[in-house]
């Protein structure tokens, strides 16, 4: 069934033989479907996106580190939940991180062609969206250290082609490190040492998906302990969750439902409990 929300949707959420709403989208959206859905008491799947962060420690392979966040960052055009949009270098390999970063950024080809990296965002309006977002940013005092225009040309013109962008000496409190931009930009900060980077990646209202990239199994294990998301992925990008694997995420990036999995099982079925006294007597 297709249709707008207000003509498709609220129905459909509202009609007492659906038993269950399964939604991916934005966190205002989902805030209304739960509670319209939860007025009767139906079951709610709710997959609201993120922020994920991917940190670099001093020990890491840089440039597997930066092709890994360059992938999560632009491929898909940024428009995926899992796209890593917070980058978290430590200090002493800032400079040089920052550096393969840009230079990785910069080679990206975009375009509908095979050999292209990605294509554009999805209509006028959204690359409108994201162009005032990194031009606000910019206010604020952030700097592009890569993209933060729309690209135009032959190979560009009559599409929303946005030049892969890389934000630097942005507030982790600004409006642009909260909230889901779903385009080709990410974010770049410093952090001093693990717990300031694990601070950082835990400082967001969503928790879908984080990566850690270090030599360090001791440090590997404890991010994945103590990070705030559904998923935690060790020297890789922020994304790749297999279809057999759970799927979803902490604070506003859902309801603590998981897709995909065995999981999935508690949400799209009901549990039955029963209980057989067999009386061979009895026939």
């Amino acid at each position: 069934m297709h249709g707008y929300g207000e003509e498709a949707g609220a129905p459909l959420v509202d009609h007492p033989d659906v038993n269950l709403v399964s939604f991916t989208g934005s966190v205002e959206v989902g805030r209304q479907i739960a509670q319209r859905a939860g007025a009767r008491l139906a079951k709610v799947c709710l997959e609201l996106g993120g922020k994920n962060p991917l940190v670099v420690c001093d020990d890491a392979d840089l440039d597997r580190a930066a092709q890994a966040a360059a992938l999560s960052a632009f491929s898909n055009a940024g428009q995926r939940c899992a796209a890593g949009s917070r980058i978290i270098a430590f200090a002493s390999v800032y400079d040089r991180f920052r550096q393969l970063l840009v230079e990785k950024t910069e080679k990206m080809r975009v375009g509908v062609r095979d050999e292209d990296d990605f294509g554009p965002v999805i209509n006028e309006e959204a690359l409108r969206r994201i162009l005032l977002e990194i031009s606000r940013a910019r206010e604020r005092g952030a700097k592009v250290l890569a993209g933060g225009r729309r690209l135009t040309g032959p190979e560009h013109d009559g599409g929303y082609y946005l030049a892969p962008t890389i934000l630097e000496d942005l507030s982790p409190d600004d409006p642009a490190s909260c909230a889901e931009l779903f385009g080709p930009v990410t974010a770049l900060y410093r952090a001093r040492n693990f717990e300031e980077a694990l601070a950082l990646a835990n400082r967001s209202p969503f928790g879908l998906t984080a990566s850690i990239h270090t030599a360090s199994i001791h440090r590997a294990m404890t991010f994945l302990a103590r990070v705030q998301s559904g998923v935690a992925i060790v020297n890789g990008p922020t994304y790749g969750s297999e279809p057999h694997m759970p799927f979803g995420g902490l604070k506003q990036s859902g309801n603590g439902t998981r897709e995909a999995g065995r999981e999935a099982l508690d949400v799209y079925s009901e549990w039955k409990t029963v209980y057989v006294n067999y009386l061979p007597g009895a026939v």
